[in-house]
């Protein structure tokens, strides 16, 4: 990327790639996250049955589980799918607030404190009161153009976010970005309490939507969401050395022959598309972008060579096992999954701000 004849400045450090240690530990977490998410809940079933019955999966492979049919049945049909779109959601998310994190060089930056999942939110419950009087959930089997919706929402937030950030000056601290992005999120979730008050016959429905929940989950869901999935995780791992590069400043950006708006705009457009689509299936679930890329920054090291593809690994694994301990924790009654995540999150945040400050961040 850096063209012909230039050299690297004194004292920059070329970050270290990603680890295949680091990348196998990802799939292990992955695929522990996936068997625990299928075998625990209200029916237990054996995990090493559930191993096997997901080996099962593969063309060409028949081996005896030791499941029962009926047992097979809550596996494939009602467990797989709502772990699957854990694993995808979570990935989204984690993927979004690391991509936000080093376009905006902001340890704070986060798709719920941008206000982006506000924005999107507030597409989806428009989307959702426009459909009330039809019969039955407002919020069951959306519509598959639901996620452009929340997409326009999104960018919407992030626009007047980066705007109002700006407002006092070019200067955009982390702590103005911060304020900027509740001050949005204040004034979305004011449009959104009007949507709702206008289609009160779906109150209980955008609340429980609202607060976060893979419950309603199904292959149509996990449909809706993958080639959104797909398209961000492609656009976002493909800027991961940029990001490296965006960290130290846009004239070394551009001294190596780099487009530092491009880019920056590229990935701001990405990953509030990633956002849109994990809103629009699971509701506003908050934190993962800043627990998950933050704890692979701390174990990984700092290059996004390393933080974007860990923190959709992790990301997914932290989710699903957050969608586990959601369902079984509140014995009869399950935990909204906005809830858990917050509990694990807010004291996070507090340990970032805080460490924000000590490395004096402006």
């Amino acid at each position: 990327m850096r063209p012909a004849g230039t050299t690297r400045p004194a004292g920059t450090v070329r970050p270290a790639g990603l680890r295949a240690g680091w990348l196998a530990g990802g799939v292990v977490a992955v695929l522990i996250a996936l068997v625990a998410g299928l075998a625990f809940g209200s029916v237990s079933l054996p995990p090493a049955g559930v191993a096997i019955e997901l080996l099962n999966l593969i063309p060409g492979v028949h081996l005896h589980s030791g499941l029962t049919e009926r047992e097979v049945a809550i596996l494939t049909e009602l467990r797989l799918p709502r772990v699957v779109l854990g694993l995808l959601v979570g990935g989204l998310l984690a993927l979004a607030g690391a991509a936000y994190q080093g376009v905006f060089r902001n340890p704070l930056a986060d798709p719920h404190l941008l206000g982006v999942a506000a924005g999107a939110g507030l597409g989806v419950t428009a989307v959702i009161s426009l459909r009330a009087g039809t019969s039955g959930d407002a919020t069951a089997n959306l519509p598959v153009g639901v996620p452009v919706a929340a997409f326009a929402g999104a960018l919407l937030a992030v626009a007047l976010t980066w705007l109002l950030g700006a407002a006092g000056g070019r200067d955009r601290s982390p702590a103005t970005l911060i304020l900027a992005g509740v001050a949005v999120s204040s004034f979305l979730a004011a449009g959104q309490t009007y949507l709702m008050q206008q289609h009160v016959d779906t109150l209980r429905e955008v609340y429980s939507w609202l607060l976060g929940r893979l419950a309603t989950a199904g292959w149509h869901d996990v449909l809706i969401v993958l080639p959104y999935a797909v398209v961000t995780a492609a656009i976002v791992l493909s800027q991961r050395r940029e990001l490296d590069v965006l960290t130290v400043g846009d004239e070394e950006a551009s001294s190596l022959g780099l487009h530092p708006q491009r880019s920056r705009y590229l990935l701001i457009v990405a990953a509030s598309l990633g956002t849109a689509a994990a809103v629009s299936v699971s509701g506003l679930i908050g934190f993962v972008g800043i627990i998950v890329p933050h704890t692979m920054r701390l174990l990984a090291g700092p290059s996004y060579r390393s933080i974007l593809p860990l923190s959709v690994l992790f990301g997914g694994a932290f989710l699903a096992l957050a969608d586990l301990l959601a369902r079984t924790a509140g014995g009869q009654a399950e935990i909204p999954i906005g809830v858990v995540t917050a509990f694990f999150g807010a004291p996070f945040f507090i340990v970032v701000l805080r460490r924000s400050r000590g490395a004096g961040t402006p």
